[in-house]
């Protein structure tokens, strides 16, 4: 008897993670990518000498890919290696306080009372808090399907249900942090997690609250050869598996027989397949490879509201920063003002949180000698017809401005290259609705159960994974879509 077949449409990571996962269970996997290379956002380019990772920059979790190595009977080791962090990230106010983020709990929660006299307890409460949302969510709304009867029906489902009051689902992001804590600043730098996912933490629940856990107790780290190295030794791992990966060759229709996914047609050829699974945004996979079928659309999900997209300049810098690290953060001056510019308005607010990430100060081959790579980003609204070429001019000038007044130079002076990504190109790169990084926002008290299912309910052999679907955006979460998707192949 033959194998079975499985054909995976988008060779980003989820993409990825889902090929190997079906080739250990036995499936001759085929992965066709539009584009030349792997990874979808978590890509890189290479810029006049300067290396720079395309998209997710921080990497926390690394448990998830080593079980990919590990599951196909591999030594992770062999195929990737990382460090990590001992700072998480440096904070810089508009006030000039400044604050590290030490990967050690105590140590970290002492740096916030030196600078802004919030208690040390207080800090420890709130991240045991967190701690505790992550502990009842993460085997029910993390790891399971949400759109399966048999995952209510489980023990562990029913403890969690009883303590979902703990979860803080009822109030908004926002109002629980602000509750918590006297300090602004604290305030401001709680809220930010709420980006993690492209919400608003003044409309998301604080369900959310959990996202400090993430980073905070299972720490930051760095990937030896950069965020792309996960990218490649996945790719290496699935090639190894027998995974086929055809590039450059764009999906152009899901064949249906009688609600059942047959295959795939590319470049008028069809591709039989017993098993399609779709790591292409939700929308796009409706839209355009199931454009026959407009009775199978959820048209109710497809209308959902978007994440937040971001606009990036990757800079070479012509020198070196010892008072920034990997991860940097220049907060607003006005964190209400900067989301309602993005959430209400959909434009950028004038002074917006700007983040910095470095990979040549743990890899100093991605810059040249006494040189940074700057990746270089702040939130900005999906596209809707905005007038890119007007934000990215004014926010250039804008983030320029902000950073040269508080590192103390010229920053325009130093840059001796750049290139962009802003909505339009991301949704033209990584077929991301509306350039939306994570899909639909999380700005909803049932947002978790509203994201897109990870099997079809109306079409036999057709599952999906990635950021669009369950369980979210960001590399872990794309992972375990992968996990849950696999799972539910029969």
């Amino acid at each position: 008897m033959p194998d079975k077949k499985a054909v995976v449409i988008g060779a980003g990571i989820a993409g990825i993670a889902a090929a190997i996962r079906l080739a250990v269970k036995g499936y001759n996997v085929d992965v066709f990518e539009a584009n030349s290379y792997p990874g979808g956002k978590l890509s890189e380019m290479v810029i006049e000498g300067y290396r720079f990772d395309a998209g997710p920059s921080l990497f926390t979790m690394p448990q998830y890919v080593d079980e990919l190595f590990e599951l196909a009977g591999k030594n992770p080791r062999d195929y990737f290696n990382y460090q990590k962090l001992e700072v998480v990230c440096k904070y810089f106010y508009p006030d000039g306080t400044r604050l590290c983020a030490y990967d050690h709990t105590e140590r970290f929660a002492r740096e916030i009372t030196n600078a802004t006299g919030e208690p040390t307890s207080t800090i420890i409460n709130y991240l045991a808090n967190s701690a505790d949302i992550y502990n009842i969510t993460n085997h029910v709304f993390l790891e399971q399907s949400l759109h399966q009867l048999k995952t209510y029906l489980q023990w562990g489902t029913f403890k969690s249900m009883l303590k979902l009051p703990q979860i803080d689902a009822l109030r908004s992001m926002h109002n629980a942090n602000r509750k918590f804590f006297k300090d602004k600043r604290l305030i401001q730098f709680f809220d930010r997690y709420a980006t993690y996912n492209g919400s608003n933490p003044y409309q998301a629940p604080a369900t959310l609250n959990v996202i400090p856990h993430l980073e905070h107790h299972y720490g930051a780290w760095f990937p030896d050869g950069g965020m792309f190295s996960i990218t490649s030794s996945l790719v290496q791992l699935a090639k190894d598996l027998g995974v086929t990966f055809t590039f450059n060759k764009r999906v152009d229709e899901i064949v249906l027989i009688n609600n059942q996914a047959k295959g795939v047609r590319v470049n008028g050829q069809d591709i039989p397949s017993d098993v399609v699974v779709s790591n292409m945004d939700v929308w796009f996979t409706y839209k355009k490879l199931l454009s026959k079928h407009v009775n199978l659309h959820p048209t109710g999900t497809l209308e959902q509201q978007r994440s937040s997209s971001a606009l990036i300049f990757y800079w070479g810098i012509k020198r070196t920063f010892s008072e920034l690290d990997l991860h940097n953060i220049f907060f607003s001056s006005d964190n209400g003002a900067e989301f309602e510019h993005v959430w209400k308005q959909g434009t950028v607010y004038h002074d917006p949180t700007v983040y910095i990430n470095i990979s040549s100060k743990y890899k100093s081959d991605d810059a040249p000698e006494g040189c940074e790579n700057w990746f270089v980003m702040i939130n900005v609204p999906s596209n809707d017809g905005q007038d890119w070429e007007q934000i990215i001019k004014e926010a250039r000038a804008n983030i320029q401005s902000k950073l040269s007044k508080i590192l103390g130079v010229d920053i325009s002076k130093l840059i001796a290259c750049e290139n962009i990504l802003n909505p339009i190109s991301i949704e033209s790169k990584t077929s991301s609705y509306k350039g939306s990084i994570y899909g639909t926002s999380s700005n909803s008290k049932l947002a978790a159960f509203l994201r897109h299912s990870n099997k079809s309910n109306k079409v036999n052999g057709l599952y999906f994974c990635g950021g669009s679907v369950h369980p979210g955006g960001g590399i872990p979460l794309c992972l375990l879509s992968a996990k849950i998707t696999s799972e539910l192949v029969a």
